[in-house]
């Protein structure tokens, strides 16, 4: 199973956490889950390579707060606000929530070589500008392991070097425990858009165990 699966969906309610954060009945539900999808998939575009790892939402009665986690706050909020004034402007022409009632926030990233997004498209900028994928992969797994993952692994597939024919190369570093439902693993997945077609981009980092709360609560006593 845990190889069939997202390891982040696998996790959900045991180490992971929802990323959308509201409640709807009916053809609303629906309704929101594509307008929480065309949200994210706005900013990512507007914003381009920020290195965003992930973007929470929680909506209430009449109201919607965005939470942005990115490694490079200056390149979201941008020069003198310009930027995150521009895109909460197209938020709240896409979602017809205008004025106080949309709140956008920026949250920066402590430690982005621990999180899989920002990773992986570190990884996908340096395979765009033709550098070798053994070198990209290498470099991001040492700087993950001295930033205190316990391991990690990373895949790229497609026409790597511009070869005739698609192959798939990986390495990793450490232990990546794919079924332990404790373990706090984070992915990703990312393409790169190269001369040659496109090459895709797994990330795994796994960040050590969480021991849920009921859990340690037994446990003592």
């Amino acid at each position: 199973m845990g190889r069939k699966i997202n390891p982040i969906g696998f996790r959900l309610s045991i180490t992971k956490d929802w990323e959308s954060k509201w409640f709807a009945e009916g053809t609303q539900y629906g309704e929101l889950v594509v307008e929480d999808e065309q949200i994210r998939r706005m900013i990512r575009q507007e914003l381009g390579r920020a290195g965003i790892a992930k973007i929470e939402i929680q909506r209430f009665p009449k109201q919607i707060a965005i939470r942005v986690f990115t490694a490079k706050p200056g390149v979201v909020i941008g020069r003198r606000g310009a930027n995150i004034n521009a895109l909460k402007a197209k938020l709240e022409e896409m979602t017809n929530v205008t004025g106080k009632n949309l709140r956008l926030d920026v949250i920066e990233v402590e430690q982005p070589d621990l999180s899989a997004p920002v990773v992986a498209e570190g990884i996908v900028e340096q395979l765009e500008r033709r550098v070798s994928q053994k070198r990209v992969m290498r470099q991001a797994i040492n700087r993950a392991i001295r930033a205190g993952a316990k391991g990690i692994k990373v895949i790229c597939s497609g026409r790597l070097a511009g070869a005739e024919m698609a192959r798939r190369e990986w390495m990793h570093e450490g232990r990546v425990p794919l079924h332990t439902l404790r373990a706090d693993v984070d992915f990703a997945v990312d393409e790169a858009l190269t001369t040659f077609g496109r090459i895709g981009v797994k990330v795994w980092i796994y960040r050590g165990d969480i021991m849920p709360a009921a859990r340690r609560g037994s446990e003592a006593m």
